[in-house]
């Protein structure tokens, strides 16, 4: 049981591990990259899911960010989160909206269940809109802090490495060039002493 917890820990982190080296890896500016994170994390905080990804291209394009970023930054939300993050959104925001208790769920759905949450859906959504902007605002900062900072860095390092393999190639082919002209003298010198 424990080598089976173990093992899927291991497998947890190579996949978090793999997904953050091609993150780093996507093209653009550092601060495009960021904001379109930025951007997806707000998103993703909205209760618009399933069009939450369309929402964050369509955005990103306008304002020329950076749409992989902000379809990555999406998926924070998803059918595995939701049930986490939703909740919390429509605490934080029934909290500042003031939405009188909602209908409980009881053993067995009904018409006038459904009816209930139909008349009250405008009332949730606006909860859950205000809700997501409440944490997506601080998300979306420290989303973009994170990605520019990260890529930022990942560039930098891939801009020195390349300048050193550059440098290198530059003095191999300075001692090329030097050991070719001394050959070059050489055969000078041997002709120039065979002929009397």
């Amino acid at each position: 049981m424990q080598a089976k917890k173990q093992s899927i820990k291991n497998r947890l982190y190579s996949l978090l591990q793999k997904g953050y080296s091609r993150f780093l890896k996507i093209r653009g500016h550092p601060h495009e990259i960021g904001l379109g994170l930025a951007l997806g994390l707000f998103v993703a905080m909205t209760p618009t899911m399933g069009f939450q990804m369309a929402i964050a291209i369509c955005i990103a394009t306008f304002f020329k960010w950076n749409k992989v970023a902000a379809g990555i930054g999406v998926w924070v939300t998803n059918p595995v989160t939701a049930p986490i993050i939703y909740p919390i959104c429509y605490y934080i925001g029934s909290r500042i909206y003031s939405v009188p208790k909602s209908q409980t769920v009881g053993a067995g759905l009904n018409v006038k269940l459904f009816y209930t949450l139909i008349v009250k859906a405008p009332e949730l959504f606006i909860a859950l809109t205000i809700g997501g902007v409440i944490i997506g605002l601080p998300l979306a900062v420290a989303g973009y802090y994170f990605a520019y900072s990260a890529t930022r860095r990942y560039q930098d390092d891939i801009k020195l490495k390349l300048a050193k393999r550059k440098e290198k190639k530059a003095i191999k082919a300075q001692k090329k060039r030097k050991k070719k002209k001394r050959k070059n003298k050489r055969k000078r010198g041997v002709t120039a002493t065979k002929t009397p």
